[in-house]
């Protein structure tokens, strides 16, 4: 029989050290990563700001005072119909008469209309928030000395009228209205498809399966593969599926709509939904798995099917941890930009989506296409257009979190 002795005093206390030394080592390595990230992230958000505010000097190609002996932002709707009337072509004014009635428009909006096509305003240079904040002597000097005739001002390049404002080719009176738009449309038909269609697939996977079956097993694996797939790939799949195979359906064709392409928005929906559709899938095995047994032996044990027991008993367990699944999911979809390129987002677009088959555009698209563009105001509303998208994203998951919350009190 093997006899076990103790450690010598000094053997035991320099093993305890040693001990200690090794979780005191990884606590560091655990505390930096955390150090780190919160670094990076206040880099981001700051480098985000930096960009969304700031002062910005420009010069007005034409005086207002010369169209007009009154201030432009104290005329009357009927003044200022009369002035674009007066100093627009009448094809031009045709054209945005023919997009919005000038009657139907707002007071702001044909102030942003003379602004735009008649005074149009020339941005000389834009500065950075922080720069703004602690340098504003310097950059009045500088302003003076390199560009005399223009004027300086502060300016929040967010704002409620770049919420409403659709796109325009000038930074100045660019908004992001249709392309917020279009991701909530985007949004809403990705989890309207991937959610009930991957909801099902776990519970056949997970409560009707023959997990011993090869058929079964390889579509397990499959599935769990294609949640690391690429998304172009699924772009270029939608691109094969949505646009071009059931572009009768996608375009609105079937139904009457008539429309030159599949390159709608509920293309773009449909090919997010199956982006994200493994990952709602693996999520919510999971949940459902998190289930306790003894809920479903114990439903049985009264008389219960198997489809009452998963649909009175497992799922609503098993819904927060689905609903958990869904924000990994609309987190992902809400921020993809290669499929939408690929299945043929528009990149300038001033008409609102108004139904599936639209056209589109999305935020993320929006932002490449600002950010890639070389003078700086279209980067200072790119930033903002980011700081739009994160609250956006804030706003969606608050309300997943919410309803998961809800759910967990109540079961």
């Amino acid at each position: 029989m093997a006899r076990y002795t103790y450690p010598e005093e000094h053997e035991l206390q320099r093993f305890v050290q040693a001990r200690y030394r090794k979780a005191w080592v990884w606590q560091a390595v655990f505390l930096s990563s955390l150090i780190i990230a919160i670094i990076s992230l206040t880099a981001l958000l700051l480098n985000v700001v930096d960009g969304s505010f700031g002062y910005i000097a420009y010069e007005f190609k034409k005086d207002p005072y010369t169209i007009s002996e009154k201030p432009l932002d104290e005329l009357t709707r009927d003044e200022l119909i009369a002035i674009l009337k007066d100093n627009l072509s009448r094809g031009a004014y045709n054209k945005l008469n023919n997009e919005k009635a000038m009657e139907e428009r707002s007071q702001s909006e044909l102030y942003n209309l003379v602004i735009e096509r008649i005074i149009q305003i020339k941005t000389r240079e834009t500065y950075p928030f922080f720069r703004s904040l602690f340098e504003k002597e310097k950059i009045e000097a500088e302003v003076r000395e390199n560009f005399p005739d223009a004027r300086l001002e502060f300016r929040s390049w967010l704002s409620p009228d770049f919420l409403t404002t659709p796109m325009s080719s000038r930074a100045e009176f660019a908004g992001v209205r249709t392309a917020l738009l279009g991701s909530l449309w985007l949004v809403t038909i990705a989890i309207a498809f991937a959610l009930p269609v991957g909801v099902g697939a776990a519970i056949y996977l997970q409560e009707y399966s023959d997990k011993k079956n090869i058929i079964n097993r390889i579509i397990q694996t499959n599935i769990n593969n294609l949640a690391g797939v690429p998304s172009i790939v699924y772009g270029m799949l939608g691109l094969a599926i949505f646009v071009r195979t059931l572009e009768s359906l996608t375009s609105g064709a079937l139904f009457g709509v008539t429309d030159s392409n599949g390159r709608t928005v509920l293309s773009a929906g449909l090919t997010m939904g199956i982006l994200v559709l493994p990952l709602v899938i693996i999520n919510a095995q999971e949940a459902i798995k998190a289930v306790p047994d003894s809920i479903r032996q114990a439903a049985y044990g009264v008389g219960a099917t198997r489809w009452q027991t998963v649909w009175s008993h497992v799922l609503p367990n098993a819904l927060p941890g689905i609903l958990t699944g869904s924000i990994l999911a609309m987190s992902r979809a809400i921020g993809e930009t290669a499929p939408l390129i690929i299945v043929g987002a528009s990149t300038f677009i001033t008409v609102d989506p108004q139904s599936p088959f639209s056209k589109f555009t999305a935020l993320p698209i929006q932002i490449y296409q600002w950010t890639a563009r070389a003078q700086s105001e279209f980067h200072n509303i790119a930033a903002a257009a980011i700081i739009v998208l994160l609250a956006m994203l804030l706003t969606l998951n608050a309300t997943a979190i919410l309803l998961r919350n809800h759910f967990q009190r109540r079961y």
